[in-house]
């Protein structure tokens, strides 16, 4: 359990707490790509750790993200005018560009440099995948990271975004904790991994501190003399990477499930994807048909979650459709900040300790002046083969990390299955052909 000064320290994420000031270091999604879709559309409210903004595609393509009250006199920019490079108040046309400039104020008089002496609220930006980042952090930015999923071709990718109407630990935590597949997903029929899940309920935990964060391994037994070995991660700030959906034994690629705090009490959830050598099939992107306007679940605590006590008893452990919906269930129901120092950890919580006792130390470097980790300084390091998810059978004499060398606590060796080797590798066959 924590004590509650911990949980207080890491469920409050505003502006000027210490877990707001830590997140604020990195890059973080802002709102998906789709929301602000053409130069000079309309523009898109968004609330980022208790900070209200509106982002917007001026008519040259840029993003801005500025804050959503204007400056004169607080009307919000949500209803502005988003035309000839900038975004324009409505009630007395003062403009702004996506740096936080103030254009034009014409309500002043025309000699007047009253604009040259004003800087609106605005964030620095990063499109990759569908997804747009921002930092809101000091003004000595970071590199923005190199994520093996910010750099498949698009039609590798996917992403999905939806409420969740708790603390973002409560659904960050769920992505550290593999012995609920054996409960909270279960479903009565043995496709896939159910037979496995069910077997053995009680999976042996790793953890490993790495320069991203936390390295999560949790070993099931399997038959014919095999372990399961289902490797996952948590990267610093609000990262959970899992083999979500992933065929055990396939290499091609991961799920990144992000929990962006709105507020203390909501979250954002970002489910994002890539394929490695392929591209996304529709029937893939499945939580889209759970998600209604507005990135509102369709299923959610307001209707019980749609939950049918027939589908309960014959079909699955919740009577609840979706992974989806499995997850909001169990981490909205704690209530909107769970409070910790009433919980019971067991063996099998290893990896949630594991990762609070990571955010707590980043917290506590940033207060005592030093830089937390996995803030990318230099080209160099802007470098993750050590960044991967899977499960996978290996014969029980056989540790996972023998055969998955790669997997070091700092980027060293390159991942053999991972998209950018592949494509040095296809693009020196296709020279050597050409030559």
């Amino acid at each position: 359990m924590l004590s509650k000064e911990d949980n207080e320290l890491l469920s409050q994420t505003a502006a000027g707490t210490p877990m707001g000031n830590l997140i604020r270091r990195y890059w973080i999604p802002a709102l998906l790509s789709e929301e602000i879709p053409a130069p000079d559309c309309a523009p898109a409210r968004v609330r980022l750790l208790g900070e209200e903004l509106v982002a917007f595609r001026d008519t040259q393509g840029r993003i801005g993200l500025i804050g959503e009250h204007c400056a004169h006199r607080g009307t919000s920019l949500f209803y502005g005018r988003n035309e000839e490079c900038g975004l324009r108040c409505i009630y007395h046309g003062w403009k702004y560009d996506v740096e936080g400039n103030v254009l034009d104020t014409p309500a002043e008089p025309g000699d007047s440099d009253f604009r040259k002496k004003l800087r609106h609220t605005a964030y620095p930006t990063h499109e990759a995948g569908g997804v747009i980042y921002a930092y809101l952090g000091p003004r000595d930015k970071p590199l923005f990271p190199n994520y093996e999923w910010t750099q498949v071709p698009l039609n590798q990718t996917y992403v999905t975004k939806c409420l969740l109407e708790c603390n973002y630990l409560q659904g960050l935590e769920g992505e550290c904790d593999s012995s609920h597949l054996s409960f909270l997903h279960r479903a009565v029929d043995n496709a896939r991994n159910q037979p496995l899940y069910k077997t053995d309920t009680a999976p042996v935990y790793e953890t490993e501190e790495t320069d991203f964060g936390v390295r999560l391994i949790a070993t099931r037994n399997a038959a014919d003399k095999q372990h399961y070995v289902r490797l996952s991660a948590f990267v610093s700030p609000v990262y959970g990477c899992v083999p979500a959906g992933r065929p055990t034994n396939e290499l091609d690629g991961f799920e990144i499930h992000t929990y962006v705090p709105i507020d203390d009490t909501h979250t954002w959830r970002y489910d994002i994807g890539f394929h490695r050598s392929r591209a996304v099939q529709e029937d893939e992107v499945h939580r889209r048909k759970q998600i209604g306007p507005d990135y509102l679940r369709i299923r959610n605590a307001r209707n019980n979650y749609l939950q049918d006590r027939q589908m309960q008893k014959t079909v699955n452990f919740t009577g609840i459709e979706d992974f989806l919906n499995h997850d909001a269930c169990a981490t909205e129901s704690m209530g909107p900040i769970f409070d910790r120092s009433r919980e019971h950890l067991g063996v099998s919580d290893k990896a949630v300790i594991a990762v609070r006792k990571f955010l707590l130390s980043s917290v506590k470097a940033l207060q005592e002046g030093r830089e937390p980790p996995h803030i990318v300084r230099e080209a160099r390091r802007n470098w993750f083969p050590h960044i991967d998810c899977f499960a996978y059978l290996l014969p029980q004499a056989i540790h996972w990390r023998q055969h998955f060398d790669y997997l070091t606590i700092s980027g060293e060796k390159e991942n053999p299955a991972a998209f950018a080797c592949r494509s040095r590798l296809n693009s020196s066959m296709t020279n050597g052909k050409t030559t």
